[in-house]
């Protein structure tokens, strides 16, 4: 126990000693989770997923324009601000406001809007029921309700405002034809009355308007319900922190190769990791205390990036960290990644000859993995092909662990495989390394 504590304080003292290894170490997950949650949330307004600024311009005195207001009122999501009653805003004034991106949509509903419906319901009306028009009819012209957007906002969030804001329309155009249907059928039905009956039915006789108070809008004959699709029993919809945290944490971590595997180069390349081997120290204890010394500088990684996504994040106007109860279960994926990177580290180290191929293959691997496995793109955007080819990164098992814990409620029964990954990887690259030692030995024997 002495010597393995031995070997894990020179390590750690070495570490020490490379200050610009330790802020790279630290520095770069923690700056790339800061720079990509800040970004990855801005884009998140852009397709709905978070809080929609929706400047609303109205410029009708009516019952309706009142409606439409307090229907985008409800709305979930959705941040209506309108013009004080000192601000006059013109469309080029609305165009300008979503154009500084101080709004994402700007609704404008034209004069008249309320009296202009209402009078074409019942011209429509008018014309189902065979009725002659009104006077004026054919000069009053369709109501058009503008829809502006930032142009950044993607496509598809696009196309299902303006699908909504067209259903809402669409239920103010049925209730304002049903109340004139109420007021214009009895007028059809004393016609067709007194075309039959003749003298028969009283000079006098009318029918009452119809009392049509059906709201449709409020009473749907069929609803549909959205729940996320966990394998726990409380889904969650995951946030860009959720995301982020957890996937540039296990890119930091994979980056410990590099000190690992060229502390091991420098070692063999001086002599001290023979001059080591020729005290009673087995190569075991040698290994097992690198090992040791790098997973607590890694969980000191851990603690502070998601230090970072608990604490800091929520100051610059994201959501803070949520995590789920399952925290032995974290703590486990988390070790079980610290130890893969690990062995990779010394597989690394043991394999390659020298401190520039490590410098060279270690970080460029990792990055790979770290593509592919959906740390930088979700592995759900990829092409079919690429899905496929990220079940062999080690990132994307230890990801799809922590978005299982994080956002799908799940607990250390659904992430045994993903852990059981973890550690054959890190076995299997101890057991590589072994073999190349092996191998050198007997070839300097």
């Amino acid at each position: 126990m002495t010597k393995l504590l031995a070997t894990v304080y020179k390590e750690l003292l070495l570490l020490q000693r490379d200050r610009g290894g330790l802020l790279v170490l630290f520095a770069m997950p923690a700056v790339l989770v800061l720079v990509i949650t800040l970004v990855q949330e801005n884009v998140l307004k852009t397709v709905g997923e978070s809080e929609t600024r929706i400047l609303l311009v109205n410029r009708d005195a009516g019952e309706l324009g009142a409606l439409v207001e307090q229907k985008l009122a409800d709305a979930g999501k959705l941040t209506v601000r309108k013009p004080a009653a000192d601000e006059e805003f013109d469309e080029q004034l609305v165009r300008a406001a979503i154009d500084r991106g101080d709004f994402q949509f700007g609704v404008v509903l034209p004069d008249g809007l309320t009296k202009t419906v209402r009078h074409k319901a019942r011209q429509a009306v008018r014309g189902s029921l065979s009725l002659e028009p009104e006077p004026g009819s054919q000069t009053a012209q369709t109501p058009v309700i503008r829809l502006y957007f930032d142009p950044a906002v993607i496509g598809g969030y696009r196309s299902a405002v303006r699908s909504s804001l067209q259903l809402m329309v669409q239920g103010i155009e049925v209730n304002e034809k049903l109340d004139a249907l109420g007021q214009l059928l009895p007028l059809k039905i004393n016609a067709a009355l007194q075309k039959e009956m003749g003298d028969f039915l009283p000079e006098d006789f009318t029918l009452p308007p119809a009392d049509l108070q059906l709201d449709w809008g409020d009473a749907p004959v069929l609803t549909f319900e959205e729940a996320a699709a966990s394998t726990g029993s409380a889904g969650s919809i995951p946030t860009s922190v959720q995301q982020n945290v957890p996937a540039w944490t296990l890119f930091g971590i994979f980056f410990i190769v590099l000190p690992l595997a060229g502390s091991l180069i420098k070692e063999r390349r001086d002599g001290t990791f023979f001059r080591l081997l020729s005290l009673p120290v087995p190569y075991l204890t040698v290994i097992v205390g690198k090992i040791i010394a790098y997973v607590l500088v890694c969980i000191m990684q851990i603690v502070a990036i998601y230090g970072i996504g608990r604490f800091l994040l929520p100051l610059l106007g994201t959501p803070p960290l949520e995590m789920g109860p399952e925290l032995p279960a974290i703590l486990i994926v988390a070790i079980s990644a610290v130890l893969a990177a690990t062995g990779y580290g010394i597989m690394l180290g043991t394999v390659l000859r020298t401190y520039e191929q490590a410098s060279m293959f270690g970080p460029i691997s990792v990055v790979i993995a770290a593509a592919i496995g959906g740390v930088m793109v979700p592995v759900y955007a990829m092409p079919k092909i690429m899905q496929q080819i990220s079940i062999l990164s080690p990132l994307s098992w230890g990801l799809d662990a922590f978005l299982d814990l994080f956002v799908r409620g799940g607990n250390l029964k659904t992430v045994w495989p993903e852990v059981a990954a973890l550690l054959a990887f890190f076995l299997a690259n101890l057991a590589v390394a072994r073999i190349y030692f092996l191998r050198r030995v007997q070839n300097k024997g």
